[in-house]
């Protein structure tokens, strides 16, 4: 239980999602009936030395409709090109039918589930999510069905500048009080509370990683899940990244990339 040192000074990486081309997925495949409950598969690159794990990619845009899996896509490949299976999640969002909460919540269940029961992905099983990803990742961390029904396959959550603390994203107004469109209620509610990652400890080991330079979702927002995790006897840990903005984290080609890949080796050591 521990917290890393910032990193040393590292280039100014991008400061919008990653653009870059990647190959497109070996599969698509569905875990519910609505058109966004899909994951996409990508096996290891060619070349690759091949790791027994899957990464399962949950990506961010403050839980809203305009943002799909598509900018995740030179993520995964870099974990595919790293050695690992990959499924991309989709999942209703806000602005979308059955998108908030509940919805949004039923989906992250939904697919956790569909990507351990599916035979073609090898376990362990580590979760990346960027932002509002991030949030989603490290509230599936806690709840009782990640690891309840003799599953026990999930190595751990790495939140790449995740909104990781509902509460605090609320105090900081972040992306135009984002956390409140999405919960559809404030503070103290029913709803708020069954969402929020600050309600249960993890349940599994959680690595995150944050940029110095992020303007989107601060450092500060993980301060107190870190401690809380911590008190609670919880494997986790926090790095920041010099040098590096919100998108740096997903970007393939900037400097900072090198740490969250090794964030998740960290949860899924090769013999």
């Amino acid at each position: 239980m521990t917290t890393a040192p910032r990193s040393e000074p590292a280039p100014t990486a991008p400061s919008s999602p990653p653009t870059a081309p990647s190959s497109p997925p070996d599969a698509t495949r569905p875990y519910g009936a609505d058109p966004a409950q899909v994951y996409d598969v990508r096996g290891p690159s060619p070349g690759s030395t091949a790791v027994s794990a899957t990464v399962l990619v949950v990506h961010g845009g403050f839980w809203r409709a305009a943002y799909d899996r598509a900018h995740a896509e030179p993520e995964a490949q870099a974990f595919a090109d790293a050695g690992y299976t990959v499924a991309v999640a989709e999942y209703r969002r806000v602005g979308m039918p059955g998108g908030g909460v509940p919805g949004t919540l039923d989906d992250v269940r939904g697919v956790v589930t569909a990507v351990l029961a599916d035979p073609d992905l090898p376990g362990p099983l580590v979760l990346v999510g960027h932002s509002a990803g991030g949030h989603l990742a490290t509230w599936a961390a806690g709840q009782p069905w990640l690891t309840e029904g003799g599953r026990g396959a999930v190595a751990g959550v790495v939140s790449l500048a995740g909104v990781v603390d509902l509460g605090a994203a609320d105090r900081l107004h972040l992306g135009d009080d984002a956390a409140r469109t999405f919960v559809g209620s404030g503070p103290g509610s029913a709803a708020w509370t069954a969402a929020d990652p600050m309600t249960v400890p993890p349940r599994v080991p959680v690595r995150l990683l944050w940029g110095a330079d992020d303007d989107v979702v601060p450092t500060a927002v993980g301060d107190a899940y870190r401690a809380q995790a911590e008190a609670a006897g919880v494997d986790v840990t926090s790095e920041v990244i010099a040098g590096a903005d919100h998108f740096a984290l997903i970007d393939p080609t900037s400097p900072a990339f090198a740490h969250v890949l090794a964030a998740v080796q960290s949860l899924t050591p090769i013999p």
